[in-house]
């Protein structure tokens, strides 16, 4: 079932900003100091007013001291440029929901969730942002712009990608998607990718190759690793016979659980801290997502990087 805007709740928005409006609101509301503090509304300098720009922010009360015209000028218009990078492909489908709400979701909806959480902040920021949606191949790729006919676009993007099901197998093709991304976003951005990393056999030295493809280019970067840590690193399930199918490809298996679960939690472990230790080499901020865990995860990584871009 595909997911619809919710016209009568809010008119002009779709439900999925006003999702992520709550889930901005809720982590302000839950910080003993507010995380835009400095860098993206505070008071910076005075310039010289030029003739026939906006008097919005000419300071009146300088004017009154020094008779000359002076502007306001805040942090605020530092303007960041951000592309935001979503796994679209059939794994982050994972676990099955009926209908997704903040209470409940999988890989795909908590990663878009997030992702219009971050697009509502840069817009109130006045920041450009993109979306790029990829499977194994790029399907969708949006410009930077910080206009509200945009961001309003971006939303029913992102809206577009969240269903119940996926009736066709989508593989994974992260290397090959960064490495495109790499070449085609010329200005410095702050690169923030959602992926399970689950692509087939994952090259691990393309993937970092496009990783370090991306620093190379003076890109910041940031790698949400979005999972369902009880059932896909701790292997949760109960002690039956189960049929366990590769949404990507639908290869199927049958086995109880506690005969591979050992050797399964090694392996992820390993996948993991492999995929930090490289990150660290090249500057890049890895997170390990838990949807369990909810959206604090998101946003205060990007907060941090964004304290450092400026």
């Amino acid at each position: 079932m595909p997911f619809h805007i919710n016209r009568q709740q809010i008119e002009r928005y779709s439900t999925l900003e006003l999702l992520a409006r709550q889930v901005v609101e809720g982590f302000i509301t839950g910080l003993h100091k507010s995380p835009f503090h400095g860098f993206s509304v505070e008071f910076a300098e005075h310039r010289l007013y030029n003739n026939g720009e906006s008097t919005r922010h000419i300071d009146w009360k300088l004017y009154g001291r020094t008779d000359k015209l002076f502007v306001k000028r805040y942090e605020e218009e530092t303007n960041l440029r951000c592309q935001i990078v979503l796994d679209v492909s059939s794994s982050m489908h994972y676990p099955a929901i009926k209908e997704f709400s903040l209470e409940q979701q999988n890989k795909i909806s908590f990663s878009v969730i997030a992702a219009a959480a971050l697009i509502n902040i840069l817009k109130k920021q006045r920041d450009a942002v993109g979306v790029s949606c990829f499977n194994d191949k790029l399907v969708v790729q949006s410009e930077m712009r910080s206009s509200e006919i945009h961001m309003n676009h971006l939303f029913n993007l992102l809206s577009s990608q969240i269903q119940s099901t996926t009736s066709t197998s989508h593989k994974t093709q992260v290397a090959q998607i960064l490495h495109q991304l790499a070449n085609t976003i010329h200005r410095r951005s702050l690169v923030i990718v959602f992926s399970d990393l689950m692509e087939e056999q994952l090259d691990m030295d393309q993937f970092f190759d496009s990783l370090r493809h991306l620093r190379h280019n003076k890109h910041e970067v940031i790698v949400f690793h979005v999972h369902d840590k009880n059932t896909e690193f701790d292997f949760g399930f109960e002690q039956r016979p189960h049929r366990f199918v590769d949404l990507e490809t639908g290869m199927e298996v049958k086995l109880q659980p506690n005969e591979v679960r050992s050797a399964y939690r090694k392996y992820m472990s390993n996948f993991e801290q492999t995929v930090k230790l490289k990150c660290t080499q090249y500057n890049i901020d890895f997170v390990s997502t838990d949807i369990e865990k909810g959206f604090n995860q998101i946003l205060f990584p990007f907060l941090n990087k964004r304290r450092k871009l400026f």
